[in-house]
């Protein structure tokens, strides 16, 4: 059940509680809310703040009207984002690049030092596999990308953080085209197979320290063949 509002700005209220009933896991993907006259109830407001609050809601990626059926969770928050940063890697690809590579210079040396603490087997299979599966692809960059994105997010994954792995999530796109730009250049899928199993080998190990210093030479390796990649060099 739903908690009475009694303040000023009811609806921004409504929206707050039904997203931390979202974020809770209390409201699930699909699920459908009661219909406003029971909402209304139930927030012992008006059907008008209820309204503004579902409106609010649908425009932030996280519910949907759909006629003659009701209000349903949808949680399209993810997509919105990955939206609009795929927009603005747009406007200036080859700022976008350089920035993007900046990011994961930041984030992945301590996701992977993270991960190094906290890996279980069912991640080491799954990045086993991922590489694997990228050494059968050396000379196709679609299939070694995919495998690719497969052994960095087993990789988030395994540090057993729920944030890390949804902040991956919203550059997934981001990071697919860059990959297949690096796979691109002449060796650039060698260079970088040779540092995933480097990362492989430090996670399993359960070296952070390693498992940082692998990741972070995989990105210079990144960072130089972004540089030389077709797409950036015209």
């Amino acid at each position: 059940m739903y908690e009475p509002i009694q303040t000023e700005r009811l609806y921004k209220q409504i929206v707050d509680q039904i997203e931390r009933r979202i974020a809770a896991g209390d409201l699930k993907l699909g699920d459908q809310l009661p219909a406003e006259p029971e909402l209304a109830q139930q927030f012992g407001v008006s059907r008008t703040a209820v309204r503004e609050a579902v409106k609010a809601l649908c425009e932030k990626g996280l519910l949907e009207i759909r006629p003659g059926r009701g209000t349903f969770v949808i949680n399209e928050r993810p997509d919105v984002i990955r939206h609009s940063l795929g927009l603005l890697m747009s406007l200036d690809p080859t700022e976008g690049s350089r920035s993007l590579v900046e990011v994961r210079e930041i984030l992945e040396p301590e996701i992977a030092a993270l991960a190094a603490t906290r890996i279980t087997d069912e991640h080491i299979a799954t990045m086993r596999e991922a590489v694997a599966m990228m050494d059968t692809a050396l000379d196709n960059v679609d299939v070694f990308v995919e495998a690719d994105l497969d052994f960095h997010l087993a990789l988030a994954e395994a540090s057993q953080n729920l944030i890390i792995p949804a902040l991956i999530d919203t550059i997934i796109d981001l990071l697919r085209e860059q990959r297949r730009q690096t796979g691109l250049v002449n060796g650039g899928l060698k260079r970088g197979q040779y540092h995933h199993k480097k990362i492989l080998e430090a996670v399993i190990r359960r070296d952070p320290e390693a498992a940082r210093i692998a990741m972070q030479r995989h990105l210079e390796q990144v960072r130089q063949d972004s540089g030389a990649s077709p797409a950036r060099s015209g």
